[in-house]
């Protein structure tokens, strides 16, 4: 569900069964032309599908955090600690671009990074996915 599609006066109904904040991490640093950010914004949304279809019942995607790298992760990390504070439990980083991990974003509960992720021969992304998001979830209740 994007954040769009909650309001004010669903959410306090919503609210204990959208347990799971997911932020788009792009990673942009506006050296690309604008058809290298189209097809990054591409591969995120396409990464993103992964996540938001399956569980769509139970994540909020947030807007997605267009420009940094790794370097720049400050703000990154502080919106996770945000959205913890009105109530998410979880907060998923996804990223299609950046290498990125847990540890680069201690206030995230998980970073799903598409190129850390690419390198599990055999088996399909989506079910890597879909595999460390319950697994999240599991070892957190």
């Amino acid at each position: 569900m994007k954040f769009s599609e909650v309001d004010e006066q669903t959410w306090p109904e919503l609210k204990p069964f959208l347990d799971t904040c997911l932020i788009p991490f792009t990673g942009l640093s506006g050296s690309e032309t604008p058809w290298e950010a189209t097809a990054a914004l591409e591969r995120l949304r396409d990464f993103m599908d992964l996540a938001e279809i399956p569980f769509k019942g139970r994540l909020v995607t947030y807007p997605a955090i267009q420009y940094g790298n790794t370097e720049d992760i400050k703000l990154l990390n502080e919106v996770c600690h945000n959205v913890k504070l009105i109530g998410f439990k979880f907060v998923v980083i996804m990223t299609a671009d950046v290498e990125l991990s847990k540890e680069d974003v201690p206030e995230s509960t998980l970073v799903l990074s598409r190129r850390r992720l690419e390198g599990n021969e055999g088996i399909p992304l989506s079910a890597t996915v879909s595999g460390q998001i319950s697994e999240m979830w599991q070892q957190e209740s």
